[in-house]
């Protein structure tokens, strides 16, 4: 008898409910270290391949306040990228709110590689109403399976939003699920917003670290009580895979969970920062928003930004003058960019100053022919760099040799 007869006898004897007994039986043979506890703290075991993980489940309204922003403030900012024809990373146009995915983990280390495991998934989304927070807990070593099945069994997102995620969170969850690949549902592909990387060209002006505390203390306005501190959630995971005793845990659970709330309020901020909504705006961030967009080639809504900026005199406003100039510039606008690049060189004695003389004088050499004037400011610029607290040999040795080169010139061509 072939091997496909012999199945097609063994079919009649064959249950499909007879199976998920089994599988429902051994699950409530498992037994969870202090289930009540972790009942009473919206955590409940989930079973799967014969071992188990916890999953915690809150649920926030969205008029609840989280820092500066209610969380609804989140839906307008989806709103506004998708009203705004603008090409920025942090663009939500085409998306709607609850297909971002605020995404945040913590490992038992901070290097990558299979020796560091993930030993908390947390993420929230808007569904309905609420912000709903989840959290899926290893709770020893060698229960991934169910970990990762639990994540991946329902994720139907469009974009990760992360704090730093590109370089760690996201890479270290590729490497472990590897490992369980075989047993668990593939990774989706994700778009990615890593709002590290825009808290780090808008703030780093002003903050000595980008860390993500201290962006929502100074920032944000959050403030952590109780918290414990992100360095000691590995030491306080290991010691509860000892003792199985969750208030620890719970601690590090509470973290993680201020984390990715403190996400969906990062992201609101952005927004409102990137599309000029923010009324308590500085200039120096609002400057910052106008580089960030001339970077990106979008050069209109950089001239929006920096074109306010320059009507003023202070230091934020020749920072304004010197990247239109340098726009101009590069459209090969000569008699756009030169009166602000004046306007920088004569407006003081500082590095700014200095190099709008050296732009001033290569428009004069090269474009007016105007060697006299040239010269003039070339060596306005070496006095400059005379006068610096830190002195700059290898500029002073070009403008030595610009300056050598125009008077030359102007002995050859004099006006």
């Amino acid at each position: 008898m072939s091997l496909k007869n012999k199945l097609n006898r063994l079919k009649p004897h064959i249950s499909t409910s007879g199976t998920s007994n089994t599988i429902t039986s051994k699950s409530e043979r498992i037994e969870v270290p202090f289930l009540q506890k972790w009942e009473s703290e919206n955590t409940a075991p989930y079973f799967f391949d014969q071992d188990y993980c916890l999953v915690r489940e809150v649920k926030y309204p969205l008029s609840q306040k989280h820092g500066h922003y209610h969380f609804h403030d989140f839906l307008t900012a989806v709103e506004i990228w998708n009203k705004r024809p603008v090409s920025h990373p942090l663009s939500a146009e085409g998306h709607r709110p609850e297909e971002l995915f605020f995404f945040d983990t913590e490992t038992t280390g901070l290097g990558g590689g299979v020796g560091n495991t993930i030993f908390l998934l947390g993420y929230a989304s808007v569904v309905g109403e609420n912000l709903v927070l989840r959290q899926h807990i290893l709770p020893h070593p060698g229960a991934e399976v169910p970990l990762y099945q639990s994540f991946l069994e329902k994720i139907n997102y469009k974009t990760l939003v992360t704090y730093n995620g590109k370089s760690f969170d996201w890479p270290q969850v590729k490497t472990r699920h590897t490992l369980v690949r075989d047993h668990v549902p593939k990774l989706p592909a994700f778009g990615h917003f890593d709002l590290y990387h825009a808290a780090r060209r808008l703030w780093k002006h002003k903050l000595e670290r980008l860390k993500l505390a201290v962006v929502e203390r100074d920032v944000l306005g959050i403030v952590r009580e109780n918290d414990i501190p992100g360095f000691l959630a590995p030491m306080i995971y290991f010691d509860f895979i000892e003792s199985k005793q969750p208030d620890g845990m719970l601690g590090v659970i509470k973290h993680n969970e201020i984390d990715i709330l403190s996400l969906v309020t990062l992201y609101t901020h952005l927004t409102f920062q990137l599309c000029g909504m923010d009324s308590n705006q500085t200039r120096k961030e609002s400057f910052e928003v106008g580089r960030w967009y001339d970077s990106l080639g979008q050069k209109e809504e950089a001239a929006k930004v920096l074109i306010k900026l320059a009507e003023g005199s202070d230091m934020t406003s020749l920072q304004a003058k010197l990247s239109l100039a340098y726009q101009s510039k590069k459209i090969q606008n000569w008699e756009g960019s030169l009166p602000l690049f004046l306007e920088v060189a004569d407006a003081g004695s500082d590095h700014q100053s200095q190099e709008a003389c050296i732009e001033v004088a290569k428009i004069y050499e090269h474009k007016l022919k105007d060697f006299q004037k040239a010269l003039d400011y070339c060596s306005k610029a070496i006095e400059i760099a005379e006068n610096m607290k830190v002195p700059m040999q290898k500029i002073q040795k070009q403008l030595e040799m610009r300056r050598n080169r125009l008077e030359l010139k102007f002995a050859k061509f004099p006006r």
